[in-house]
């Protein structure tokens, strides 16, 4: 947040005043005096208020100390211009630039409130989502599933051993039943998009039907997704299938254990972009 006008501004003002209200020099002196005073405690509890957001929690009754002095130096601010302009202080391109910037600034203080409305409300989501996936997928051996929230997106991992047979591109029958538990949850929540992104380790693959592991890594995608909507009724529409080949590994790829590892589908629940992206964008 900046302040509303710069001290320049003001002083500039002032000598302009002087010179066609001498008889008012003494009030518009301490009128603007009092408003500097103000604009450098709203720098300062600014900063205060930045430095206590950051504190989280153990620091939210301080953030509403300071949002509520904030707004009534805000209030003491307009009043301010209110006489000031009763006093013909200020012209009317001073007065319009100080109510352009504070309007600015509402707009700017309400734009911030509501994104962070927003992001709590999908952390929490999110919350809600691994909980719910969890407990539906407590049966499967965690060897085989993972369940976790990464840079603010919820991240399904099955292992290749629970999903295709060696080399295959075929969702066993143990995968489809994981995979409705999962199709159960997700159209629960329409508001996320879902990808599905097939993994491999290094040893190379070739045969008649797939060229390499980027094939592989691709097929093995598409057939989760192919199952997820024409058997569990998930809408193709929130759907995106990729394949990453053998490039971002879990472990390494010197032991079977870590090829093991690399060996999976990821099926990752967001936020859809179109909604991110304009939550994003500031009015």
């Amino acid at each position: 947040m900046t302040s509303c006008v710069s001290k320049k501004k003001y002083t500039a003002l002032q000598d302009q005043l002087e010179q066609e209200k001498k008889d008012c020099e003494q009030e518009i002196a301490a009128l603007l005096a009092q408003k500097e005073d103000v604009d450098r405690r709203l720098i300062e509890l600014n900063s205060q208020l930045s430095e206590s957001k950051s504190q989280a929690s153990n620091s939210q009754s301080r953030v509403k100390e300071l949002q509520d002095e904030i707004d009534y130096l805000k209030r003491t601010n307009t009043n301010l211009l209110g006489r000031l302009e009763e006093l013909s202080v200020l012209s009317r391109t001073g007065a319009e630039s100080i109510k352009k910037s504070l309007n600015a600034l509402d707009r700017q203080g309400k734009y911030i409130q509501d994104l962070n409305t927003t992001m709590r409300r999908k952390d929490s989501l999110n919350l809600v989502l691994v909980q719910k996936l969890k407990r539906s997928l407590s049966d499967v051996n965690d060897d085989d599933v993972n369940v976790e929230v990464k840079k603010g997106v919820v991240f399904i991992s099955l292992s290749d051993k629970l999903l295709f047979r060696s080399g295959s591109t075929a969702i066993t029958s143990e995968a489809n039943s994981v995979l409705a538990k999962i199709a159960k949850i997700v159209n629960d929540h329409n508001d996320f998009d879902i990808l599905v992104e097939g993994h491999t380790d290094n040893v190379p693959i070739a045969t008649s039907c797939i060229k390499d592991n980027w094939d592989l890594s691709v097929l093995r995608a598409t057939s989760i997704v192919r199952a997820l909507q024409t058997e569990h009724d998930v809408n193709p529409k929130r759907m995106t299938a990729g394949g990453r080949s053998e490039y971002i590994e879990k472990a390494s790829n010197g032991s079977s254990d870590g090829r093991a590892l690399n060996r999976r589908t990821e099926i990752i629940v967001l936020p859809k972009l179109d909604q991110y992206f304009s939550l994003m964008a500031p009015e």
